[in-house]
């Protein structure tokens, strides 16, 4: 699933096409994906012009006057730029046209959404989606004094709480095992049993490894692509995720997999204590 470094890739892939241009139509090639298509999109958003590109965790949202676009990839989903000649696929399900390109959509698994937030419903992050997210890891409100207050009754291992999203938004699966590593922390170990320092190591960690991954397209393990085709390759750097039985990159002991959550999670049983 693309996490908040491929989403951040894809703002910013797209912005230059969107930002300040006019959407001439939208064409719908499905009823929905995870949810229904909003009602009447094409003309809620025809003639109206796109202020700016945001993100909120694993949703990209797109500005207007009136309101807000909520664009969530899913499982396997991917946005392109394309000339609005190009003819459609499969699983291409939804184009937002502005001028001469669009904005396509393509889910073959059909996890992702295109949501509508009226202006007149208040901020967008007030959306039943975005309102209970945490904060943002590269912004600065998340901090090490913040992990550490927030996880003082939480003792659900700290990789489980991480994936919660209640605390900080958008450290999935993949960087939170890069994250753990590189902090040397356990993925088993409550959270609420890490002290200051070890989250000051966690903090730091996050910050460096998603700014990393964004800067290197994001990971590509099966379906992400950016929004000009090519393939992300953080991938190619992982210390931990998906190295299960490899020699550990700092000590050589095998890297362990365990399931938590119904997730993998991939550690150094001798580097993170």
């Amino acid at each position: 699933m693309p996490e908040l470094p491929e989403v951040e890739v894809t703002r910013r892939g797209v912005a230059p096409h969107l930002e300040g241009q006019i959407v001439t139509g939208v064409e719908l090639r499905h009823t929905g994906l995870r949810w229904p298509f909003p009602t009447a999109l094409s003309q809620t958003l025809a003639g109206h012009t796109v202020r700016s590109t945001g993100r909120r965790g694993k949703y990209l949202l797109v500005h207007f006057d009136h309101g807000t676009l909520i664009i969530h990839l899913g499982m396997s989903g991917h946005l392109r730029i394309l000339p609005s000649d190009v003819p459609p696929k499969k699983h291409d399900h939804f184009d937002l046209q502005v001028g001469s390109q669009v904005l396509r959509l393509s889910d073959p698994r059909r996890f992702g959404a295109v949501l509508w937030h009226p202006a007149a419903d208040g901020a967008v992050e007030n959306h039943l989606l975005l309102r209970t997210l945490g904060v943002e890891p590269l912004e600065e409100l998340f901090t090490a004094q913040w992990l550490y207050r927030q996880t003082r009754s939480r003792t659900s291992a700290i990789k489980q709480v991480l994936l919660a999203g209640d605390i900080v938004v958008g450290v999935g699966n993949i960087y939170a095992s890069e994250s753990l590593f590189q902090a040397r922390i356990n993925p088993k170990t409550p959270a609420h049993r890490i002290g200051l320092v070890r989250y000051e190591r966690l903090a730091e960690a996050i910050r460096q490894i998603l700014a990393a991954a964004i800067e290197q397209g994001g990971s590509t393990l099966k379906d992400f692509i950016g929004v000009n085709g090519q393939s992300g390759y953080f991938q190619q750097n992982y210390f931990a995720y998906a190295r299960a039985g490899e020699p550990c990159r700092i000590c050589n002991t095998p890297i362990k997999q365990i399931v938590q959550g119904q997730r993998s999670t991939f550690y150094c049983p001798n580097c993170q204590k």
